[in-house]
């Protein structure tokens, strides 16, 4: 991440929409940077808390905020010079938002409870009207949203059954231990192809694999108000499910595939689905998907003669060196290593 003392650095973001102000009266009762965002139905009140500063003008940025959004996610990089309050006008944001500070501290305020955030552990929320919160001197944040409708309908699959509520995430959201930690490392592999110009975010079967993936870690690793239903149901599987759901992988693995169309033509819903590949693979429906664009891959090497760069990107892989690293740990040998192979025969 590029950050200077006061701003984002516009220059290390190309892909991204920058919005800076260093006038202290935009971030007044109703926010004019809300208006220079993308449309949300929300707005944005920031209140720098020292009242020296109010009236003063700056030469250099003292709020700047890019963001850029692709399907069902929106990655934006903030930083503010001076501690800031930040309350939100409107309904509750269509949007469930993780917030990692990478500089300074941050205080959640949700329905009159407070939730400190560090380096040390990130916050997961959904933005609405019963929401505030509070910004050190000098903070600077990575967010990462989701699509609440993704997140709420992948949890009706794991329940097989409609929510009576909205799901509610616990904002406290400790990086170490457990699938917290599988859950940053992927929210900073977004972070990082979001500012890539070939990055997930410009391959939509990256994009599909990619969303799901978060989504699933989500419901697993952030504690909330549906976790203690989301044990696992063993038995009952049925192997056909299994062999249906293999078979249509395979036929369709350059194509941006998501968990609930596997289930559908598999003919079960995604919790069988989960249930039958943990069972009878030891994996997920989701690795089992990783797998077979490898296989595909392996397959697109053997016979049409297209460099790794490309066959690798068209099967949604768009890091070389973890796409690499994983072909590699399945087939013990190197991608360029089978493409020479296939040509010399």
């Amino acid at each position: 991440m590029s950050f200077g003392m006061g701003n984002i650095d516009p220059g290390s973001l190309p892909l991204f929409d920058v919005v800076s102000s260093t006038d202290p009266a935009e971030l007044g009762l109703r926010s004019q940077v809300s208006s220079r965002l993308p449309p949300s139905g929300q707005v944005y009140r920031y209140r720098l808390q020292d009242r020296a500063v109010w009236r003063m003008r700056f030469a250099d940025p003292i709020f700047t905020m890019a963001i850029r959004s692709a399907g069902a996610l929106v990655v934006s990089l903030a930083d503010s010079r001076f501690a800031t309050e930040v309350a939100i006008e409107g309904e509750d944001s269509a949007l469930f938002c993780v917030t990692m500070p990478l500089r300074g501290g941050l205080t959640l305020i949700r329905d009159g409870e407070a939730t400190t955030s560090d380096a040390a552990q990130g916050l997961a929320f959904r933005p609405g009207q019963r929401t505030r919160v509070l910004m050190s001197d000098g903070s600077a944040r990575a967010n990462v949203f989701v699509r609440a409708q993704e997140v709420e309908q992948a949890l009706e699959h794991a329940l097989d059954r409609r929510l009576r509520q909205p799901l509610e995430f616990r904002p406290a959201l400790p990086w170490k231990g457990g699938l917290a930690t599988s859950l940053k490392r992927q929210l900073d592999v977004v972070l990082e192809e979001f500012r890539s110009p070939e990055g997930v975010a410009d391959n939509p079967v990256a994009l599909a694999a990619t969303t799901d993936l978060l989504v699933a870690l989500l419901l697993r690793a952030v504690p909330h108000s549906y976790s203690d239903q989301m044990e696992t149901r063993t038995g009952g599987a049925v192997p056909a499910y299994l062999r249906r759901a293999e078979e249509f992988m395979r036929v369709h693995a350059v194509e941006p595939v998501r968990v609930a169309q596997v289930a559908a033509a598999a003919g079960c819903s995604v919790r069988t689905l989960n249930d039958v590949f943990r069972r009878f693979r030891d994996t997920t429906p989701l690795g089992a998907l990783h797998a077979a664009r490898l296989d595909s891959v392996r397959d697109a090497l053997r016979l049409d003669g297209a460099s790794v760069a490309a066959v690798a990107r068209r099967h949604g892989f768009t890091n070389l060196s973890r796409f690499g690293a994983a072909y590699r740990r399945r087939f013990g040998e190197a991608p360029a290593e089978a493409l020479r192979r296939a040509s010399r025969d």
